[in-house]
């Protein structure tokens, strides 16, 4: 059975979470305290981690940042009532795999927990790289070099610029990259899928004369050579 560490402070959800998973065979842990979560994520070997945001002690963002460092390979749902573009980057760049604003559906949690189980029981065993122009994507790793020159991405950002890589010289409109890289059905008049397409190219394209991604005017986004 996948286990599953639940990190919610209103106990009530928490057990109607916790119910509702173990009906559909998770094995789940609850804790109600930042600090407390903490050190369960870390001693604990979890298949998958939902953790709010709004938490005494330690609050979700930094626990999630937190997570992540010490177990990248471990995917967590943020959960929370805050849905504004500017909250949701906020919570994918601290690390977060996925992001569901309350109130929400069981069916629709349900669901985004089997995705990124079936995302992450696919990791590669040996390294895999993706070469375009002087751009070089580790897939293993999760690195990123230009010219030989380590990028440093956020986790949103590279799942992104691997996203992009994997369909080189095929236009992406932003519900493909919102279904691929994130699993969620933002409302579409949200620009998030901008504002991290104009990070990326910040730190991919910035200081390079060939540019690599590329916009194709009310289609999308491309990352090819030319």
């Amino acid at each position: 059975m996948k286990k599953i560490l639940l990190i919610e402070d209103e106990v009530s959800i928490a057990e109607l979470q916790r119910d509702y998973l173990e009906i559909n065979g998770f094995t789940v842990d609850i804790k109600h305290h930042g600090e407390d979560g903490l050190q369960q994520a870390l001693k604990g070997n979890y298949d998958l981690i939902i953790l709010d945001i709004m938490l005494p002690g330690i609050n979700g963002l930094e626990l999630c940042k937190i997570i992540k460092g010490e177990k990248p390979n471990t995917p967590i749902i943020m959960l929370t009532a805050l849905g504004t573009t500017e909250n949701v980057v906020n919570g994918l760049d601290n690390g977060a795999d996925d992001y569901l604003i309350k109130p929400f559906k069981f069916a629709e949690l349900f669901a985004r927990i089997r995705t990124l189980l079936r995302r992450y029981n696919g990791i590669v065993s040996q390294d895999q790289i993706i070469n375009i122009a002087d751009l070089q994507i580790n897939i293993t790793a999760k690195s990123v070099k230009r010219q030989n020159v380590d990028i440093v991405l956020t986790a949103t950002e590279y799942r992104l610029l691997e996203y992009m890589a994997r369909n080189k010289s095929k236009i992406l409109s932003r519900i493909d990259i919102l279904e691929n890289v994130w699993d969620i059905d933002f409302n579409l008049g949200t620009n998030v899928v901008d504002v991290y397409v104009n990070y990326l190219r910040k730190k991919v394209d910035k200081n390079s004369d060939q540019k690599l991604i590329h916009t194709a005017v009310g289609l999308g986004y491309v990352l090819k050579e030319k």
